[in-house]
């Protein structure tokens, strides 16, 4: 195995572990490094940035481990554990109907570097609204959410599916819209990702399954080990974060990044493979 496809894969799964909770888009960091790095073809590269998605969710499913065996064990029984499931179920919807519809347009024309930067500064301006408007909490915890606000978080997140614009950004700015606390935002965030994702990427997987190579094992498992780790570090330290704190670095974090892009597009000072 070549080591330097192992080290790229590596930081591919870095990128994709430390972005992919936080609000600054997974998808448009990932687009923007494998740019970057060269990593691979453009087919495979989209195959690989699939696989290794399953190791950030998997470090979802371990550090709230507890909370989903309870609510898979209280299925049918516990009223808590069903209103999680009917919630996340409601707000998976709409962005698996919308990508269904849309997703091969998108992918064709926005999957780029440039439109990705012109999203993050966008997606910044909406984070600044977000926090400069009055905040009135009237959704402390994930359990307090009702099917109505599971259905608006769930339009939120497919807003998401314009690149650069971040799933989990989305969701958690659309709860502060729709009353969550910032801790509920990021924690429903974390759970809808699980089949969101999951689904989205054993869907994906499959479609492309003809791309699927055992000699690209090694690569893959580099780069789905190094997404959980960092994945369970982004995680925890976002929960820390927003105890006291509110989003707008993540904001100047996305204007900034996105304007560096899209001055080196222009400049010519990155020769980015697609403009």
């Amino acid at each position: 195995m070549d080591f330097l496809l192992l080290l790229k894969a590596a930081i591919m799964g870095l990128v994709e572990g430390a972005t992919e909770f936080l609000p600054i888009s997974s998808t448009g960091h990932l687009i923007l490094a494998g740019d970057l790095l060269n990593f691979m073809d453009h087919d495979k590269r989209g195959v690989f940035e699939i696989a290794i998605q399953l190791g950030a969710i998997l470090a979802i499913v371990w550090e709230y481990r507890t909370r989903f065996v309870s609510t898979f064990a209280g299925m049918g029984r516990d009223p808590i554990a069903n209103r999680l499931i009917i919630n996340l179920a409601i707000a998976f919807l709409p962005l698996a109907i919308l990508g269904l519809i849309f997703g091969d347009i998108i992918k064709a024309y926005l999957f780029k570097p440039v439109p990705v930067a012109i999203a993050f500064i966008v997606g910044a301006f909406i984070i600044l609204w977000a926090e400069k408007r009055q905040h009135n909490v009237t959704i402390q915890t994930v359990d307090d959410i009702r099917p109505i606000d599971a259905l608006k978080l769930g339009f939120a997140q497919a807003v998401a599916l314009i690149p650069g614009m971040s799933r989990s950004g989305s969701t958690i700015i659309g709860g502060l819209f729709f009353g969550l606390s910032r801790k509920a935002a990021a924690e429903f965030s974390f759970f809808l990702a699980v089949p969101t994702l999951g689904i989205a990427s054993v869907y994906s997987m499959y479609k492309e399954r003809a791309l699927l190579s055992m000699d690209d094992m090694g690569a893959w498992a580099m780069g789905f080990v190094f997404a959980f780790i960092s994945a369970m570090i982004a995680v925890r330290a976002l929960i820390r974060y927003v105890s006291n704190h509110d989003f707008t670095i993540f904001a100047w974090y996305r204007i900034a990044f996105g304007v560096i892009v899209l001055i080196t597009a222009y400049t010519g000072l990155v020769e980015w493979t697609v403009h």
